[in-house]
């Protein structure tokens, strides 16, 4: 038996969460399993043809790690796909929660829809919620920022612009990005910022706007403080694209190859041209100072 959450949770944001505790403490009452059900891909790449413009705050495996931390037993995902998408609320309630998943409740937020009926007021939504044998138990998960209510899109549109102060705390966590650590053209190590360029693991995972950011770096099971340039070098003009190269404080060892993680803490200044790579050199180290301080 099991009360259940569904929904895509890109973010798993402080919204989402209150749903998922919801969940997590109703099944310690009552001795139920906890199960988060999410869906994959997006149905935005199904539905509207977008996938090229989607862009993504969670990777599947933190999506997973970040609900199981709030409170889930378990993680299941259904493959979605335009024939999913034609299931109404009721045949997706029976057929998936009741029938594969033993659901004996659903946890639903504000604004929750359900099935190609888009079933969208609290007291329609109970209804057939009921009519399948289940109890509706609703949560009020509209937690505002600046007087707008939290939703992944927002998260989207502050990281847009850079913003990931804004974006920590409407996601409840500092923003993230994962990769490897790739070779670069290793200029910044000749003028005393040696840099590790990221290669993103998940290419749909959103990139914060091009600029300069205070970061805090992991890697080899280890946490330094960090500065992170997103952006097209134009000091440089290697003509290479977009890189992720962070230099990492208090660091000198050959992590090619490696895992690395960056967090975003705030946002030092834009990225900029710089008329020689002294020049650069200079406000690389008042950036870095700005970061120890």
């Amino acid at each position: 038996m099991a009360i259940i959450a569904t929904g895509f949770f890109d973010g798993v944001h402080s919204g989402h969460r209150s749903v998922i505790s919801k969940m997590a403490a109703l099944a310690r009452e009552r001795h139920e399993e906890a199960v988060v059900v999410t869906f994959w891909p997006h149905p935005r790449t199904i539905l509207q043809q977008d996938a090229d413009r989607l862009r993504l705050l969670n990777s599947m495996e933190e999506k997973k790690a970040l609900c199981l931390e709030a409170g889930a037993d378990r993680f299941e995902v259904l493959p979605f796909s335009r024939e999913f998408s034609r299931l109404s609320a009721a045949t997706f309630l029976q057929e998936y929660l009741v029938g594969r998943f033993g659901a004996t409740a659903i946890v639903l937020g504000s604004d929750h829809r359900l099935g190609c009926d888009r079933v969208a007021s609290p007291e329609a939504m109970a209804s057939i919620v009921r009519s399948c044998g289940l109890e509706p138990v609703f949560v009020d998960d509209s937690i505002c920022a600046d007087g707008r209510p939290v939703s992944s899109t927002l998260i989207r549109d502050a990281l847009t612009r850079g913003d990931v102060s804004a974006a920590a705390e409407m996601l409840g966590y500092r923003y993230s990005l994962r990769g490897a650590v790739v070779a670069g053209n290793r200029i910044g190590r000749t003028i005393g910022f040696p840099t590790a360029n990221m290669e993103l693991y998940d290419p749909l995972k959103l990139v914060p706007a091009r600029g300069v950011y205070a970061v805090e770096v992991e890697v080899q099971g280890r946490r330094y403080r960090g500065i992170c340039n997103i952006g097209l070098r134009p000091t440089v003009g290697d003509n290479r694209g977009r890189t992720i190269e962070t230099h990492i404080l208090d660091f000198d060892e050959d992590i090619y190859g490696l895992d690395i993680a960056v967090s975003f803490l705030r946002r030092i200044r834009d990225e900029r041209h710089f008329e020689s790579l002294d020049a650069l050199k200079v406000q690389l180290e008042e950036d870095r100072q700005s970061v120890v301080l």
